[in-house]
């Protein structure tokens, strides 16, 4: 008898522990009294814990979106966020503050930029209260004047968030690259870098009005020039870069044509070697062509000697011209 008591009183316990986890009223009697009745009902609580979606999430959004004065969000846009994925707290949170702030933000945007990935909470609190961008995030942006002198800059970008640009809208990367690639084509178009240190704010404004924000989920408020320096002279070191170019090409031409002044004087050698061998040659015909004159009898025995007596006359008239000339030569040599 005492068994069976236990088991009756134990499979009562599960069943009103059973009955409470899927019937709320704790939750259910916190809507009436916080909303009162007809919002929030017993079976939507019930469907809830049958969806796997956690009742108090749904109830306190509801709760804080009415008392906010949002009564056209309804627990089941709230349990269809929910189960789509999304973020219910930071929703919740964004329309509220975007309410108090009185920010143009429907449930439907809300919810398509929590479901994209941003943070909707953060991009709420940055439309009400502006972020500053540094523009590079590291470092400083380098950028050469007309004169070739060049600046070293970094700006302060101020943004806040552009809510309907927020779904497919570019983020602060590339408003930093926008911003850096203007500040450089800014500088580049002044005629002096003196004429940039004396008016920075010169490319702020030029900066400003090319309208960066296109396409991204900012709006720039304001483009500071934070610091600005004077970095090295680019156009003299460029100048001087091309005049050691330009010398190694002409000094590199000048060889070419040493070079090829060497190779012409080897060859006028080569000639005058080929011109001497042909001479030799015809030399050497010489006595074969007097033998044959002597065999036809076109040449006699004294017209030889006479040939010969003029060659030695030849020679040593040579001879005495040469001593002559080393004679005429030796004093003025001496001197």
């Amino acid at each position: 008898m005492a068994i069976g008591s236990i088991i009756m009183l134990s499979l009562l316990l599960f069943f009103v522990v059973l009955f409470f986890y899927f019937v709320p009223l704790g939750l259910w009697i916190q809507s009436i009294v916080s909303l009162g009745i007809g919002p929030i009902s017993i079976i939507d609580l019930i469907r809830m814990r049958l969806r796997k979606i956690p009742p108090r999430l749904i109830v306190g959004g509801v709760i804080n979106l009415h008392k906010a004065g949002l009564q056209s969000v309804s627990t089941d846009m709230l349990e269809t966020h929910q189960l789509a994925g999304g973020h219910v707290v930071n929703v919740v949170a964004s329309l509220i503050a975007a309410a108090k702030a009185n920010i143009p933000l429907t449930f439907e945007t809300t919810t398509a930029i929590d479901l994209a990935g941003r943070d909707v909470q953060a991009a709420v609190a940055t439309s009400v209260y502006p972020k500053v961008i540094d523009a590079p995030k590291d470092g400083f942006l380098s950028a050469v004047a007309k004169d070739g002198i060049e600046l070293k800059a970094r700006a302060r970008v101020t943004v806040r968030t552009n809510i309907p640009g927020l779904v497919g809208g570019a983020t602060d990367d590339t408003i930093i690259a926008r911003v850096g690639e203007g500040i450089v084509s800014a500088i580049g178009s002044s005629m002096n870098y003196s004429a940039v240190l004396e008016n920075p704010d010169n490319i702020s404004k030029a900066v400003l009005h090319k309208g960066l924000d296109a396409g991204t989920a900012f709006e720039i408020l304001s483009i500071d020039i934070a610091d600005l320096d004077v970095g090295k002279n680019i156009g003299a070191s460029l100048q001087a870069d091309q005049a050691e170019a330009d010398l190694r090409v002409a000094q590199a031409k000048a060889e070419t044509r040493r070079a090829m002044a060497v190779a012409e004087e080897q060859e006028m050698k080569a000639r005058t070697q080929e011109m001497q061998a042909n001479v030799v040659a015809a030399e050497a015909e010489v006595p074969k062509a007097m033998a044959q004159a002597f065999r036809e009898g076109n040449l006699g025995i004294f017209d030889y000697y006479n040939m010969q007596n003029i060659k030695s006359d030849t020679g040593m008239r040579d001879s005495i011209s040469g001593m002559s000339e080393e004679t005429t030569a030796g004093p003025e040599n001496n001197d």
